[in-house]
């Protein structure tokens, strides 16, 4: 349905004509522990207001968009972003990254090489004692899932793109998780360069970063990832949902102190 919403949104906007062909990239994560995820309460009235209302400008984190119902580590997760810019010698480039966090398990959680979820127990999301265990949960393992956009302004070419994709699993790597076999990682890059590449007649040209200078960005993309999952839940709020399902949001003050143990 929001995929279908997104194009009779393009075609009202006249981005696409009626007769041109349209397939839209709609990802997802599954919030079903907070959400009545089978109420279907999103209408394409909802879906033409979020579009008509976007903007440019800082994104917000935590409990936001598709981020709202959102579980990571057995804290509250949702929308986080981060981003770098590259020293003027390695092209003087930006790198930033979006994520929706919804993955892992509490003894996972790993902050600046810090084992967060081991020092920090006790507020584990709970549910009724005749309800099954949250996904996430020692019980059922990670089968959590996390979406991840890079985008960047450096001249990148597809396969070069393909590579700055696989980066963003170190950065999710970094915060602990493991990609379980039921969680699922969506990781997706583009590039803001070249905007004429396609233009008709052609032939255009087209720039591109050597592949040899090509590891800043790797870095840069490694990096981001890493504190973007971390800024969602920073950002994060404790939420009870549907039936009564509370997520706790991760303690700012524990987390200090934890991380003031190890130096950090």
């Amino acid at each position: 349905m929001v995929r279908d919403s997104i194009i009779a949104w393009a075609v009202r906007q006249k981005l696409i004509k009626a007769d041109e062909w349209s397939l839209p990239v709609v990802a997802e994560t599954w919030d079903g522990w907070l959400n009545d995820i089978n109420g279907f309460h999103v209408k394409q009235e909802d879906v033409f207001a979020a579009l008509d209302s976007a903007k440019t400008g800082p994104v917000a984190e935590g409990n936001a968009g598709g981020g709202t119902g959102m579980v990571c580590y057995g804290f509250r997760g949702g929308t986080g972003t981060a981003s770098r810019v590259l020293s003027k010698e390695n092209g003087g480039y930006t790198v930033g990254v979006l994520v929706q966090c919804n993955c892992g398990r509490r003894p996972q959680l790993t902050i600046a090489g810090v084992p967060v979820g081991k020092e920090i127990t006790g507020n584990e999301p709970y549910a009724r004692v005749d309800e099954p265990q949250l996904p996430g949960s020692e019980e059922k393992g990670d089968v959590g899932s996390i979406i991840i956009v890079v985008a960047t302004d450096a001249p990148l070419l597809p396969h070069q793109l393909k590579r700055i994709a696989r980066r963003a699993s170190l950065g999710l790597a970094r915060t602990g998780s493991v990609s379980g076999n039921g969680s699922g990682d969506i990781f997706i890059a583009f590039s803001t360069a070249n905007p004429h590449a396609d233009d008709a007649p052609g032939p255009n040209p087209v720039q591109t970063v050597s592949t040899e200078r090509i590891s800043p960005l790797f870095e840069a993309t490694v990096e981001a990832t890493e504190e973007a999952i971390v800024n969602a839940m920073v950002g994060a709020k404790t939420m009870t949902g549907i039936n009564g399902h509370t997520v706790n949001a991760l303690p700012h003050e524990r987390l200090q102190h934890v991380l003031k143990k190890y130096n950090r």
